[in-house]
């Protein structure tokens, strides 16, 4: 390795530096008061757990994420988080214990073996949410406005929310009996929205069975309309998917009258976290970004796997790619400087000041520094033997 490589940082891994550090700390700061005034505690969960606390109920997509070291004081496999909702799940049913209703949110790096999409690097920094306790349609409704006030707080404007329901997909693909490898195909072929694809695995099943349906289901997406078109393809195939239907809908009802700004999607190929969501997810999205801004659903298995069965909903949000999208209002104004004078009534004014300012303070070796390029757009003076602010000139 060379003296210049040695500088050299991995493929998809950067750092952060002023102002956009400054930016992205003050939205975890506004998100994480955000969720604490709706009433969630904060938790701080460990960057390494073993593999078995990581991985637990979270299906084959995490672990192909997570990077892998041994724990030289025991010799157990260990991971670095990739995602913190396990962690979440891990402190209700384990740590934390508790009975009833429990709230939670967290910030924080997680560490990715590779880049999910082309847009994100391998370091995001996940926010998010959880709600453990209620399987009630009131929680996901909670925790999906949670998550757009939280999108609106980061100043995103214009957000499309997408709703799906796993239990769909999960029930047609079990009435349609495929074998395992069949399934596998049709799976990934759903995921990439592949209708050419669906269409050669899927074209010889019978009219009415699950593999009929699923194919008619691939072409639908959009509004309401959408909605009852799916109503029309999975008529009389179940209780079970009349009742996910059902559940779209009145939710669907409540976010248009709270939310009318927001515009309303279902995607019936939404299977992102199929190996561990049970029921409604979501996923929201803003124009010009393909990859969604906040996701999440419900996940009621993970808790069972822990040793204690919780019906569990929420949600992650990536703070990094949210600061790049986001068009929030600087309420901060810039700092002060102060010059490398001995004075001691300077001393104290700077003191007085940096209560609530943000002052700079000149070393004496500091002759040919730019007061501006330091952030400040003001300095301290003395007029009349007396320090004063007033404008960088």
């Amino acid at each position: 390795m060379t003296v210049s490589d040695r500088w050299l940082l991995p493929d998809g891994v950067e750092d952060i530096l002023p102002p956009l550090a400054g930016q992205i700390e003050s939205l975890r700061r506004d998100v994480m008061d955000t969720c604490q005034r709706w009433g969630y505690q904060l938790v701080i969960p460990p960057l390494i757990e073993y593999l078995e606390s990581l991985f637990t109920g979270t299906g084959h997509d995490l672990e192909l994420q997570t990077f892998k070291l041994t724990d030289q004081l025991t010799g157990r496999m260990m991971g670095v988080r990739a995602d913190m909702t396990p962690q979440a799940a891990r402190i209700d049913a384990h740590t934390l214990g508790q009975e009833g209703i429990t709230r939670l949110c967290y910030a924080g790096h997680v560490l990715h073996t590779r880049p999910r999409h082309m847009l994100t690097g391998r370091t995001p920094i996940q926010a998010g949410c959880e709600l453990f306790g209620s399987a009630s349609e009131a929680a996901d409704l909670e925790v999906i406005s949670l998550m757009l006030e939280a999108l609106r707080v980061a100043g995103l404007r214009r957000v499309h929310m997408d709703l799906a329901h796993v239990s769909i997909y999960e029930s047609l693909i079990t009435d349609a009996g495929f074998d395992r490898d069949t399934e596998a195909a049709v799976f990934d072929a759903m995921a990439r929205k592949s209708v050419p694809e669906l269409d050669r695995l899927l074209g010889d099943c019978p009219a009415g069975s699950g593999g009929a349906r699923l194919r008619e289901l691939a072409r639908v997406n959009g509004g309401v309309e959408a909605l009852d078109e799916a109503r029309g393809i999975l008529s009389g195939a179940s209780t079970a998917l009349d009742a996910a239907l059902d559940q779209l809908g009145r939710v669907a009802e409540m976010l248009a009258r709270d939310f009318p700004e927001v515009s309303l999607g279902f995607d019936f190929c939404e299977l992102r976290g199929y190996n561990y969501h049970t029921g409604l997810v979501f996923a929201a999205y803003v124009p010009g970004h393909g990859d969604a801004v906040g996701k999440g659903g419900r996940y009621d298995a993970i808790g069972s796997d822990f040793g204690r069965a919780r019906p569990a909903t929420g949600f992650s949000l990536d703070i990094r790619a949210l600061v790049s999208l986001g068009e929030r209002p600087s309420n901060r104004s810039g700092a002060i400087w102060a010059p490398a004078d001995p004075d001691p009534a300077l001393e104290g004014v700077i003191s007085g000041l940096r209560m609530t300012e943000t002052v700079v303070r000149a070393l004496p070796d500091d002759t040919d520094s730019n007061p501006a390029e330091r952030g400040c757009d003001r300095q301290m003076v003395k007029k009349d033997g007396k320090w004063v602010v007033e404008a960088l000139a």
